[in-house]
């Protein structure tokens, strides 16, 4: 199960830089900054609960633990990439890192990460599979 839980956060690491390249290409240059993170962050939720609604069959949690394990380990994926990746690979500071975590600046990143932990386990109940 984790295996296949680790190939399906590839698929939602891939989906989530699709995002980022929309959001800059698109999104920001025809809305503005904020516009532009705020709808590239719910489409990313979308996304997320889409892919785990196909996916949770495959990965197959037998009970709600295993299914809530599943999105702590996404979730610490995630937050291992973004902090890793982003300032060891493109060199960014911790304050630019921290920065979409500012709620009361309009970032809602944090939405992003609450789907991602809550998506397998939401998934798998709806689909009846505990």
């Amino acid at each position: 199960m984790v295996v296949r839980a680790v190939v399906i956060w590839l698929a939602l690491l891939a989906a989530a830089v699709l995002n980022g390249t929309f959001r800059v290409a698109i999104l920001v240059p025809r809305y503005g900054d904020a516009a532009g993170h705020i709808a590239s962050t719910l489409m990313l939720c979308a996304l997320i609960a889409l892919l785990s609604w196909a996916a949770i069959g495959w990965v197959h949690p037998d009970t709600a633990a295993q299914a809530a394990a599943v999105g702590i380990l996404w979730l610490a994926l995630t937050l291992a990439f973004e902090f890793g990746f982003g300032h060891i690979v493109a060199h960014k500071t911790w304050a630019e890192l921290l920065a979409d975590y500012n709620v009361l600046g309009g970032r809602i990143w944090l939405l992003v990460l609450l789907t991602t932990t809550a998506a397998p386990w939401l998934a798998g109940r709806l689909r009846g599979l505990f």
